[in-house]
């Protein structure tokens, strides 16, 4: 960026600039000199859109306005320079999680936000998560199957003992990098949607407000998916048509090594595009908002809407993501990243908050991020 010519008039490249000025030379931005501008290459920002003083003002209030602890929008107050909408309040909310666990990793605190200002909060698990389930867990929940039944017996035709040995035996022969079977599969899911269905129950969020699509592009038994397809679309058309959504919050970030994120939200951008283009209605007033998870986020220039966490509300969301203890402890694909992702989220929801702090802006717990999609 620095020694090549650049409109200095765009508000995006602007702000880009002075925040990395003001994290080069660690001061807040509300500090920044016609020195520090001018040493660091930024001269002809100054002639552009100079002096300094005007430069810092106008970036730091676009920063302080994306803080919000509203993200629902407050209602009956002033939204000029609020990132969402006061009004219509309560909103119906729609959050997109890619995995069972996705919401309350990236955006925890926001979503137990939302539920206690009375929204009205839906979440749409797009993909069972069956894969990143351990063999070990799938025989534990056949083995509770089969001691309840001979505890208390089952109203089946076929004794519990019979799918257990099903299960365990496929699953000790199993080799490497085989499939498992449909019946393994849908024990795997099945573990994955009641720790989902426990999360939301600790949020608040009834059972009926969550929804499982079980998209098919994923469900191959295998880290390799199919490719987005019609059915995909559809899914996802419906359940926007059924809810129809004042907000909705889905997962942008690219960097999953796996490709599921990006691939569920290209099915949400593909499904509001043709809703769009049919003359959907209720779209008129809805927005869209970007997260990201375990993997990246957020540039500090990139954010548009910005939720502070405290302390407490930390550890609420810390106790929503233990509910999904299949994937606690030791996650069976971690990435490069070795860390819970309890401890990735927390980290980056801190590290965001230090950011806005050395930046000037007001010091908090964590922060959770956003970036608005407009359609």
């Amino acid at each position: 960026m620095l020694g090549l010519p650049c409109d200095w008039h765009d508000a995006a490249l602007l702000r880009k600039a002075v925040t990395w000025l003001a994290r080069s030379v660690t001061k807040p931005i509300l500090k920044l000199t016609e020195e520090d501008y001018n040493e660091n290459g930024l001269s002809e920002l100054l002639a552009q859109s100079g002096p300094a003083y005007d430069i810092n003002i106008r970036v730091f209030n676009e920063l302080q306005h994306t803080i919000t602890g509203w993200p629902g929008g407050k209602p009956n107050a002033d939204d000029t320079y609020r990132p969402e909408r006061a009004a219509p309040f309560p909103k119906r909310v729609l959050i997109f999680s890619p995995h069972p666990d996705d919401d309350v990793i990236s955006m925890g605190g926001t979503l137990l936000r939302l539920v206690d200002q009375g929204h009205e909060v839906h979440v749409a698990y797009q993909t069972s998560g069956n894969i990143a389930v351990f063999d070990d867990e799938a025989i534990r929940f056949a083995e509770f199957v089969a001691d309840y039944d001979h505890a208390f017996g089952l109203p089946a035709n076929e004794p519990a003992d019979n799918l257990y040995h099903r299960v365990s035996d496929f699953l000790k022969n199993k080799q490497p990098g085989q499939v498992d079977s449909d019946e393994v599969q849908q024990i795997k899911g099945l573990i994955r949607r009641g720790e989902a269905k426990s999360a939301c129950r600790l949020a608040g969020i009834p059972d009926a407000n969550a929804h499982f699509q079980d998209l098919p592009f994923y469900e191959t038994g295998r880290v390799r998916k199919k490719p987005l397809g019609d059915e995909d679309i559809r899914l996802t058309m419906e359940l926007l048509n059924r809810v129809q959504p004042h907000q909705i919050y889905a997962a942008g970030d690219l960097s999953d090594p796996h490709g599921t994120h990006r691939v569920c939200l290209a099915a949400i951008f593909q499904s509001i595009q043709q809703l769009k283009a049919s003359g959907t209605a209720w779209l008129d007033d809805c927005w869209v908002w970007l997260y990201r998870g375990a993997w990246q986020e957020w540039d500090i220039d990139q954010i548009e809407m910005a939720v502070p966490l405290s302390p407490q509300e930390l550890t609420r969301k810390r106790r929503a993501i233990f509910k999904h203890q299949s994937q606690k402890d030791r996650p069976l694909f971690p990435g490069a990243d070795q860390r819970e992702f309890w401890q990735r989220s927390e980290a980056r929801n801190r590290t965001t908050a230090k950011l806005y702090d050395q930046l000037g802006l007001p010091e908090y717990e964590g922060i959770e991020a956003f970036v608005r999609w407009e359609f």
